[in-house]
C-alpha cells in the first residue's frame, strides 16, 4: 500500500473499522492504551520455536508492541500453538540482510533513542528492581544454549541480571523474558514517565490490526482509496 498522511490514515482506519464487530473494536481500544514502545525486546538468534513463540506471547500480554529479531545463524520460527496468535498483534522487525546483523540492529535502535540493555547472568551490573526506566530501553535476550554473542555483550550500553539462588546457571529464555518484562512494565506503569504511544502511533497500529482482522482488507482498502481520488 502507498504511504498515507495522517488524515488519510485516520479516514482509512475508520472505514475498515466498519467491517469489524463491536466486540473486537472494544478490545482494540482496551489493548491499545496499554501498548508501549518505551521498552522493546531484541532477540538474538533464538532458534527453538516453542521458546521463541512463548516470548512473543509474553510481549503481547505485557504490552510490548515491537520485537526486534536478529537472525545471524538461526531463522526465527513461530509455533502458532504456543504463540496463541500473539504475532498477529505485534510488530516483528527482522535483521538478516547484513554481515553484522547484531550491530545493524543496535545502530537502528539507537537511532530511535533506545539504550541497549543486555540480559546476561555473566555480568552483575543492575537488577530488575533498580535499573533506571528513564529513557527508552531495548532489552536484548540471547539463545537458550549460549546466551548472547560476544558482539552483543561488548556493544551493549548496560547489563541486566535476574537474581538466581539455585545451582542452575540461567533461566530458560522464555522465563527470562516473562520475569523481565512483567517486572519492568509493572514498575513503568507506576511511574510518571510518559510510556504510552502517541496518537499517531496508536492510529498506525490500529490500522494494521484492522487490516489483519478484515478478510480481503487489501481489496477493500484499494477500492476505498480509489473512490476517494
Amino acid at each position: 500500500m502507498k504511504n498515507l498522511d495522517h488524515m488519510q490514515q485516520e479516514a482509512l482506519l475508520n472505514h475498515l473499522l466498519e467491517f469489524i464487530t463491536p466486540g473486537r473494536k472494544s478490545l482494540f481500544e482496551k489493548v491499545i492504551i496499554n501498548r508501549t514502545r518505551h521498552i522493546t525486546v531484541v532477540l538474538e538468534d533464538i532458534y527453538q520455536p516453542h521458546n521463541a513463540s512463548a516470548v512473543l506471547r509474553t510481549c503481547d500480554l505485557t504490552g510490548i508492541q515491537d520485537v526486534h529479531i536478529i537472525e545471524n545463524n538461526n531463522q526465527y520460527d513461530v509455533n502458532p500453538d504456543v504463540a496463541m496468535g500473539a504475532s498477529k498483534w505485534l510488530n516483528l522487525i527482522k535483521y538478516n540482510q547484513s554481515e553484522h546483523n547484531t550491530l545493524h540492529a543496535y545502530e537502528k535502535l539507537r537511532e530511535q533513542g533506545y539504550r541497549i540493555v543486555a540480559s546476561t547472568p555473566h555480568k552483575n551490573d543492575q537488577d530488575l528492581e533498580h535499573i533506571s526506566l528513564d529513557g527508552r530501553m531495548a532489552i536484548v535476550l540471547g539463545t537458550e544454549l549460549n546466551g548472547l554473542s560476544d558482539v552483543a555483550i561488548d556493544n551493549a550500553d548496560e547489563f541486566l541480571k535476574i537474581p538466581m539462588f539455585g545451582f542452575t546457571e540461567s533461566y530458560n529464555i522464555s522465563v527470562s523474558a516473562a520475569l523481565i518484562l512483567y517486572t519492568l512494565t509493572h514498575r513503568l506503569r507506576n511511574t510518571s514517565i510518559k510510556w504510552q504511544l502517541s496518537e499517531q502511533e496508536k492510529s498506525e497500529i490500529l490500522l494494521e490490526w484492522s487490516r489483519r482482522s478484515v478478510k480481503r482488507s487489501d481489496i477493500i482498502e484499494n477500492q476505498y482509496l480509489k473512490n476517494r481520488k
